[in-house]
């Protein structure tokens, strides 16, 4: 199983594949097998939200086992934390660990 990192600004963590956006992300979850990954809100200037693949998880039932939201948006991150919480199975766990914000 891969893990997977959702951001369009940051450097991905070591052991993590990077995707910079929604269908990206999205695409990536349907044909592969995740075993973390780790969500940001903010994808650029009139781009979809992080919001939408925690959308995609609760709608397919499809959960990766661990499931991070990095964002730096305290708005965005608690959105996205309250739909997972609310609607992921018990054993995945899910936690929020906001990034230092990426040198422009």
């Amino acid at each position: 199983m891969k893990n997977l990192f959702l951001d369009d600004k940051r450097v991905a963590p070591d052991g993590y594949v990077l995707v910079k956006s929604v269908r990206q992300c999205i695409e990536y979850l349907e044909r592969n097998a995740v075993a973390r990954l780790s969500l940001d809100y903010n994808l650029g200037k009139n781009k979809p939200k992080g919001y939408r693949v925690a959308l995609y998880m609760v709608r397919r039932k499809k959960f990766p086992p661990h499931i991070t939201i990095h964002s730096n948006s305290p708005r965005g991150r608690m959105k996205m934390y309250r739909l997972l919480a609310r609607h992921k199975p018990k054993g995945v766990s899910l936690e929020i660990r906001p990034l230092p914000t990426p040198l422009k």
